[in-house]
């Protein structure tokens, strides 16, 4: 640490250093470097100044968006800076958006005028670069999933809280209309007591999922736009040669990523936690499948299924394939009636309406009398959700409320599909211990 911690450029770069080793800081470090915070108080007619971090594939879609949304919302933000450690990716990203490019991160975090930064690096980096932002004096906006492991998740919710910044999580489905619609019919007694969640993320392709173009001259070694800071890219993962399929293609394993569980469950995991009472942890997780056809050196299973119990009594279960796209509905049983979110099961795309299915062998003459006894069908609003996912996280910047998919919702569908990669990978039914905040393999009985 420095000998000049009395000034505020030396705790801060105290506090940059610290996280870019992995050192995992304190509460006392935390609310030491909230203090020490560089970012401006964004006022409700200052135009918010953005840096996007990782600009591959998500990263650029993410850039595209928050500038379609600033072209469409005059004054409302701007892309100050663009970070990405492959040198192509970075000065293209620079020139689309006028912005300053960096190959590391922490020169976009040291910027005073940056507000928020966006993280849309591979699962493996969100953690330690939202907590460097956070600890910055930043706002955060995190590609799903919020992290790549439990133990980071929990760090990120603990320092969200002590650091008091705006943190929201980009699974966007979560903006749209349908999972609070079906909020308020499941508070108002439509479905009566849940017993039992469903969903699905099907999808299909001659590649195989995942199996994104590779840059064959790209590189460590690469001159130029061909560049490639291995190194850093490999991060806090195990050090290993230069691998293109690993860069380009890294859903395809462990070190990097949960697979479907991670990428795509969290689409539906999230949603369900909105549509539930309140967010809630998992009792009990299981999952199983495997590599079943696209057998090209991948890691991570082609088919994946979940199942997770809850302590309040209900269940969750989750199919998934990359090779058959064939949906199920997205639904909530209850013991009074159905209530179906996404009849055709795809939860990233938009639908029209909700359903509710009483259970007529059950439902007595107060249930007919407030509900009826037939099909109800709820309309949804229909607005852009990424649209709306975007001005939410700029309005919570504007008036330090909570996002829709808060920190602490996302810790919970967390905990989920990541104890589900922990039971794939060991084979066996993992357990949460909510009073200690970690996974065991038994199961924890009341003191």
């Amino acid at each position: 640490m420095s000998s000049e911690m009395s000034s505020e450029f030396d705790r801060r770069n105290f506090l940059k250093k610290a996280a870019a080793s992995g050192i995992a800081l304190s509460a006392a470090q935390h609310l030491f470097a909230a203090k020490a915070a560089t970012s401006r108080v964004v006022g409700a007619n200052d135009r918010i100044n953005l840096g996007v971090v990782g600009v591959g594939g998500r990263g650029s879609y993410l850039a595209n968006k928050f500038s379609k949304f600033a072209e469409d919302n005059p004054n409302s933000c701007q892309i100050v800076a663009v970070c990405d450690v492959y040198e192509k990716r970075k000065r293209e990203a620079a020139e689309k958006h006028n912005a300053k490019g960096y190959l590391d991160y922490r020169e976009v975090i040291a910027r005073p005028d940056i507000d928020a930064v966006i993280v849309a690096t591979p699962d493996h980096w969100h953690a330690k670069i939202a907590l460097a932002a956070l600890d910055a004096g930043k706002d955060v906006y995190c590609e799903k999933p919020m992290t790549h492991t439990i133990d980071e998740a929990l760090q990120l919710a603990r320092t969200v809280r002590e650091t008091k910044r705006v943190f929201q999580v980009g699974s966007q489905t979560t903006s749209a209309d349908q999972w609070h619609k079906a909020k308020k019919a499941i508070a108002d007694g439509m479905i009566g007591q849940i017993i039992e969640s469903q969903g699905s993320y099907h999808r299909n392709s001659v590649e195989g999922e995942w199996n994104w173009k590779i840059d064959p001259d790209a590189g460590p070694n690469g001159k130029g736009d061909n560049y490639v800071d291995w190194k850093t890219w490999l991060g806090p993962a195990p050090a290993r040669p230069w691998d293109a399929d690993r860069f380009f293609r890294f859903r395809k394993y462990w070190d990097y990523s949960g697979g479907i569980a991670t990428d795509l469950f969290f689409h539906v995991v999230a949603p369900m936690n909105i549509c539930w009472p309140e967010p809630q942890f998992p009792a009990r997780v299981m999952a199983s499948g495997g590599i079943y056809v696209f057998k090209d050196g991948r890691e991570v299973p082609d088919t994946f299924n979940l199942l997770a119990d809850y302590a309040a009594g209900h269940s969750l279960v989750l199919s998934s394939t990359m090779a058959n796209s064939r949906h199920i509905p997205g639904l909530i049983r209850g013991h009074l009636g159905s209530i179906v979110m996404v009849q055709h099961g795809m939860f990233e795309a938009p639908t029209d309406f909700i359903s509710v299915y009483p259970e007529h062998n059950v439902i007595d003459d107060a249930y007919k009398a407030k509900f009826g006894d037939s099909e109800i069908d709820i309309p949804v609003d229909q607005s852009d959700m990424m649209t709306r996912h975007i001005a939410n996280f700029l309005s919570c910047m504007r008036t330090r409320e909570k996002p829709v998919l808060d920190v602490e919702t996302a810790l919970r569908a967390q905990v989920t599909i990541s104890m589900s990669v922990q039971s794939y990978q060991q084979g066996k039914v993992l357990f949460w211990d909510e009073r200690a905040m970690k996974v065991r393999d038994h199961a924890v009985t009341a003191a």
